[in-house]
């Protein structure tokens, strides 16, 4: 769109699905697709694209590209990444290694990510940890700030880099800044992909055997939900922040006592963005039966919503968010079914199914719900929530 003679802001389908056809290989092939990895996959490619397209303007001498923030929007912090880390594309060898592939964003380099083995994936390419354990987060280099002196649980000490901090992290892969970090130079500049899309998380981890807290922060572009039958996006909202013990083969390596540690962990909100994105876990590997299944539960997604799950100190605790989109998921399993999209615009409810479009009414959106019977007629289902801040128009 940028480098086209009438710069219309649209690209046909076709041209568009032939260009990630040809950047990504695991989208060539005429299989059923992931909804949550296309857009991450787009968002990371943008980003890329214009991060590249700003090195090139700083080559030639030109002034720096700057986005305006939207109205009432908070910036972003510019968080240090190491030196000629680059937004780089997720290696196309696994779903795996795409549903992680955010992380490019904020600096960490595709060689520091560890490819799955055989043995931890289920169907679809997914890893049987990804399909069951917490929220989907950007990844990035980070130095833990151990502090004895702080008091458990604060949430409001000040952190010094980006983290990853993945719930559940093996014990022979302690929860520590990643080896491949390289000396941290300020970030050029922030992309509108980041100022519209990026928050930023707070994960704290409490040693249990010398109560050595170690707080990191941890950049997301969005948050991906665990769900159970007839629960709500305010109760996965609640589980994603509730404290979990870390034991067994996934303890914690605290530096503090040089070795593997049970820990307690939690995360928290500090920065809100202007679009929030929700992901839920509608699709899991189910060891029973060997395979991934879908999870036809029933999640009440409400058209207004207030985070609750927020630090102390958080500049924009009290806003609330409006629901502007719903990407639906039709179909009986993840390796078949078709996707429809809800989008509100100008105060009416849109629907878009391939080349049709029509106007809906809410209680259309909220058949999106699910069904209160696990097994039911009722396929379309609620996969990705988009809900935008109120005040930023």
């Amino acid at each position: 769109i940028a480098y086209h003679k009438k710069k219309h802001g649209v690209i046909a389908p076709k041209r568009l699905i032939a260009r990630l056809r040809r950047d990504n290989e695991l989208f060539r092939s005429y299989m059923h697709q992931d909804a949550h990895e296309f857009l991450n996959f787009v968002l990371n490619d943008m980003a890329e694209t214009l991060e590249r397209t700003e090195k090139d303007r700083q080559k030639r001498g030109l002034p720096a590209s700057t986005f305006p923030l939207p109205p009432g929007s908070t910036p972003l912090p510019h968080k240090p990444t190491g030196p000629g880390s680059k937004l780089g594309r997720p290696p196309a060898t696994s779903q795996a290694t795409l549903h992680n592939s955010l992380p490019h964003l904020n600096g960490e380099s595709p060689s520091s990510h560890t490819s799955p083995t055989a043995a931890s994936l289920g169907q679809n390419g997914l890893t049987r940890d990804s399909a069951s354990t917490g929220a989907h987060t950007s990844r990035s280099h980070s130095i833990e700030q151990p502090n004895a002196s702080r008091p458990a649980w604060s949430t409001t000490a000040e952190m010094s880099a980006d983290g990853q901090g993945v719930r559940g992290a093996p014990a022979h892969a302690p929860d520590r800044a990643p080896s491949s970090a390289q000396p941290q130079q300020p970030a050029a500049f922030q992309t509108w992909v980041q100022q519209i899309f990026q928050g930023r998380l707070v994960s704290e981890t409490r040693c249990l055997q010398c109560e050595t807290v170690t707080c990191r922060e941890e950049a997301f572009f969005d948050l991906s939900l665990d769900i159970e039958q007839n629960s709500s996006i305010t109760s996965c909202l609640h589980k994603f922040s509730s404290t979990e013990t870390l034991n067994a083969e996934d303890k914690f390596f605290c530096d503090a006592c040089s070795g593997l540690q049970e820990a307690q962990k939690r995360f928290k909100i500090k920065v809100l963005p202007p679009i929030l994105c929700l992901h839920l876990k509608r699709f899991k590997y189910i060891e029973q039966y060997d395979r991934m299944r879908k999870l036809m539960y029933r999640v009440v997604f409400p058209f207004e919503i207030k985070l609750c799950n927020t630090v102390e100190d958080c500049p924009d605790a009290d806003a609330l968010y409006d629901l502007i989109g719903v990407v639906v998921h039709v179909g009986s399993g993840p390796n078949h079914g078709h996707y429809i999209s809800y989008v509100r615009s100008h105060n009416k409810w849109l629907l878009f199914d391939d080349e049709n479009v029509e106007v809906m009414d809410e209680a259309t959106v909220r058949t999106a719900f699910g069904s209160t019977y696990e097994y039911s007629s009722n396929m379309d289902h609620g996969y990705i929530l988009l809900y935008q801040r109120q005040g930023l128009l």
